[in-house]
């Protein structure tokens, strides 16, 4: 059974969705025939290029080499997500989670545990769900499972940093190189394009950012519109009433039906067409050794959807590439160097691991600043302090479908706090050693902005979205980023040190935090790498 409680067709792979150029019609339909990616595993195989995860690093590397002439099979823990649902959809909506929506969770964690006195959370069942609330000992980090990663997931904000920013960011990578080829090239892979600022303005889905708007400037911070990579037409004819709601029906947290362009429908897609990848979704490496022949011998849990292993395979890879995401690939690359399958994977291998200083707040408006009942569950501009005060400040949707008076904001902060994973033998896990304390900073900057808009709004923080009077949402990220950072644990392509045919290739490069939103940063990254490795090593 799939999380949809059908048939286990929806673990057999990506379904063969054609892509198409234009943003208008790329996602209009979202249209599954029976052709789909080679499904599974198979023990005893050998393949040239192994990837281990299905985001956006993963994606960029399998597409990239399979151009080149590489046959590229990638794993992927989560499910497929390809097969509709008794309520004819693929994905839960945001309001009314079900066995969809939680990775082998038995009550959800919703990012907003609490709402006018009341908890959100509710029992669910267990299975294989598209959102991981994985917990660590300080921390809450949200994450996408299925084929396309987190792009499933998240907002859409796609955010390339300030220039100025970059150095800080990658110190490391040549910034010409970035500015005038990878991000650009990224941008394109990904579909990113930008609201049309007129109808923004006139948008009823659209009326809390417009307060959002008001407030930041009136106390004099710039506003900024984003990129993202909805597809706005499709997005004009939701509001029109001409085609099915999906971002203004609330669905976000636990994936989007029809007008957001995931890995699924752009780098998965391109790379299905030249027929070299092949995917197996319920597939989880559990260790990665030398193989006696070169190579590496790669072990693989294939697991049922509620998380039990059904079988246990092995594979043999010329070279393989890890895109598990910065706490998946952390996670298994301090495993298999205390538990020395890669003994030769040195010091900085766990360590520089950040939370791109996300935080959460809300603020309770006046009642003539309504923020209004239907809103947009896709962000699209953001507030920006961070030359003055180490704060980008994302105007966050309530899609609650009633008028809460309120905004809500996920600020993006420079935190200096950098956690380590590290191997725990006894228990048989990785544990990351972040405390909630080292939010402290990320209050601080995020501070710089809401405390003076209150005062100069008269109006206050709201205290009942985190749990009981409690302003800050400390206890999360979004965006995990770091462990197997570029040029310590890795060289400056993300070649791991000490095994060559190795790489690093996701946002554990990054360590720590990117001033904005990351995804596109870890594909542009990906880009440059890829590029690099395919032609000096392949």
């Amino acid at each position: 059974m799939n999380a949809t409680g059908m048939d286990n067709s929806a673990s057999e792979g990506i379904s063969r969705r054609r892509f198409l150029a234009g943003t208008s019609s790329i996602l209009g339909a979202v249209a599954l025939s029976a052709q789909a990616f080679p499904a599974r595993a198979v023990d005893g195989t050998r393949v040239p290029a192994l990837v281990i995860g299905t985001g956006y690093g993963g994606s960029v590397a399998a597409l990239r080499l399979a151009e080149a002439g590489v046959d590229v099979h990638m794993l992927e823990m989560g499910m497929a997500w390809d097969t509709p649902g008794p309520d004819g959809k693929i994905f839960a909506n945001t309001t009314s989670p079900d066995l969809r929506s939680y990775w082998l969770r038995t009550k959800t964690k919703q990012p907003l545990s609490n709402f006018l006195g009341f908890p959100l959370d509710k029992a669910v069942p267990r299975h294989t769900g598209i959102l991981d609330a994985e917990e660590f000992g300080g921390i809450t980090v949200y994450q996408g499972r299925g084929v396309g990663g987190g792009s499933l997931v998240n907002g859409g904000m796609a955010v390339t940093p300030k220039r100025e920013n970059f150095g800080a960011v990658l110190p490391s990578v040549d910034a010409d190189e970035m500015y005038g080829t990878y991000y650009p090239r990224a941008n394109a892979g990904l579909g990113v394009n930008t609201i049309d600022p007129a109808w923004f303005e006139t948008a009823e889905c659209y009326q809390y950012a417009r307060v959002g708007r008001k407030h930041a400037e009136r106390s004099g911070f710039p506003f900024v519109f984003v990129p993202d990579v909805y597809d706005w037409d499709y997005m004009k004819r939701e509001a029109a009433g001409t085609a099915t709601k999906s971002a203004l029906a609330g669905e976000i947290l636990y994936g989007n039906n029809h007008g957001k362009k995931s890995l699924q429908q752009t780098y998965l897609a391109r790379a299905r067409a030249t027929g070299r990848v092949t995917v197996s979704p319920l597939h989880k490496v559990t260790s990665v050794t030398p193989a006696a022949g070169g190579g590496y011998t790669v072990t693989v849990d294939q697991i049922d959807t509620g998380g039990e292993t059904v079988a246990t395979k092995s594979m043999t890879a010329d070279r393989v590439f890890f895109a598990a995401g910065s706490v998946g690939t952390s996670k298994l690359l301090v495993k298999l160097r205390a538990t020395g399958a890669l003994p030769h994977l040195n010091g900085e291998v766990g360590k520089g691991w950040g939370d791109n200083g996300n935080v959460m707040c809300g603020r309770a408006n006046h009642m003539w600043d309504a923020t209004g009942s239907l809103q947009s569950s896709i962000p699209t501009a953001g507030i920006d302090n961070w030359a003055a005060g180490g704060a980008f400040a994302e105007v966050a949707p309530l899609p609650t479908g009633i008028e809460t008076y309120a905004s809500f904001y996920l600020s993006i902060t420079k935190n200096p706090h950098r956690a380590e994973f590290t191997w725990n033998a006894a228990a048989g896990r990785a544990e990351l050693n972040w405390q909630t304390a080292w939010k402290q900073p990320s209050i601080d900057a995020a501070k710089t902005i809401f405390d003076k808009i209150n005062a100069k709004e008269g109006t206050i923080y709201r205290t009942d979205l985190f749990g009981v009077y409690k302003i800050w949402g400390d206890h999360l990220t979004y965006h995990p980023l770091g462990g197997a950072v570029l040029g310590r644990a890795t060289d400056n392509y993300g070649r791991l040190h000490g095994h060559p045919g190795l790489y690093v290739i996701d946002g554990a490069l990054i360590p720590g935090n990117t001033s904005v939103n990351p995804f596109v940063t870890i594909t542009a990254l990906a880009e440059r790498n890829i590029e690099k490795i395919i032609a000096a090593d392949l």
